[in-house]
């Protein structure tokens, strides 16, 4: 085996021992649900694998402390499931690698199919509640973005005073997301999924809220109501940006798409707002 080999054999070594690492770890903090289980046979499947390669190279290797770290905070913040399908997501490229490995270690092959499907089956077990309201967090964050990114461009141009746009857009958006809320959870109500009314109306008025917060923070900070729009826009892009991602992550589905349609469909709306206002103040003669 040339010393190349062995280093690449070496990175896969400490990239497995690393995820076992964070597998326990996550384990350990769902410890008393069905998840536990879940991550602790997947913790183990990585430690197997990582003999394997220590077969091969001959000497231990120890995990990488920034990454370990890195999926533990990711998984805090955004849950288990999203930071275990960004972890997998991220091997595509190892996967492939294991082909060529195969004349040196012929027990590649098997850890490249274990790694495509028994683990991803044991991932897809994983359960979180926050993802089976998935629907009323994208119903609420995509009913802000579009509604509100809408309204605040048409109140700069009728308005044009930065604090009077904040003030309306705040009463508005705490207004909408109760509506919303209410709204969810009355056809929750009607739905025979399961779900829970009362927590569905609670992740629809919530992600409402936020994306209200960060969407109206720009017109309290800059007196000039054009820099204000032009943050809350690019905000509202980051925020798409971050869920589109998350969504798309943990859903398995393609972020390009689905980022490009939710950008389209609410700076299209932004835009057409933008020009009602210009036009009711041009009609009505409002002046403020």
């Amino acid at each position: 085996m040339d010393s190349n080999t062995r280093n690449v054999i070496i990175g896969f070594q400490r990239n497995e021992i690393t995820e076992h690492g964070i597998y326990k770890k996550l384990s350990r903090m769902a410890k008393g649900s069905r998840n536990a289980g879940t991550l602790e046979k997947i913790a183990d499947e990585e430690l197997r694998h990582y003999n394997i390669w220590k077969k091969y190279s001959g000497v231990e290797v120890k995990p990488s402390a920034r990454r370990y770290w890195f999926y533990v905070v990711i998984s805090m913040l955004f849950g288990v499931t999203f930071a275990v399908k960004l972890m997998e997501k991220g091997e595509g490229d190892a996967q492939i690698a294991y082909s060529g490995l195969i004349a040196d270690v012929p027990e590649a092959e098997e850890i490249r199919n274990e790694e495509n499907q028994h683990e991803n089956q044991l991932i897809d077990m994983i359960e979180e509640e926050k993802l089976s309201y998935m629907g009323s967090m994208v119903l609420g964050l995509n009913d802000a973005l579009v509604e509100f990114t809408g309204a605040l461009a048409g109140f700069t141009l009728a308005l044009q005073n930065s604090r009077l746009i904040g003030m309306t857009g705040l009463i508005m958006g705490f207004s909408a997301s109760l509506s919303m809320a209410a709204s969810e959870y009355l056809s929750t109500k009607t739905e025979e999924t399961g779900r829970d009314a009362v927590k569905a109306s609670f992740y629809t008025g919530v992600a409402y809220i936020i994306a209200v917060v960060v969407l109206i923070s720009p017109f309290f900070i800059f007196s000039n109501y054009y820099s204000a729009l032009f943050s809350t826009v690019l905000l509202a892009v980051i925020l798409i940006l971050i869920f589109t991602f998350y969504f798309s992550t943990v859903k398995d589905l393609p972020f390009r798409k689905r980022f490009l349609e939710m950008l389209a469909i609410s700076m299209g709306v932004a835009a057409v707002s933008f020009v009602i206002g210009l036009l009711v103040r041009k009609v009505l003669h409002v002046d403020i």
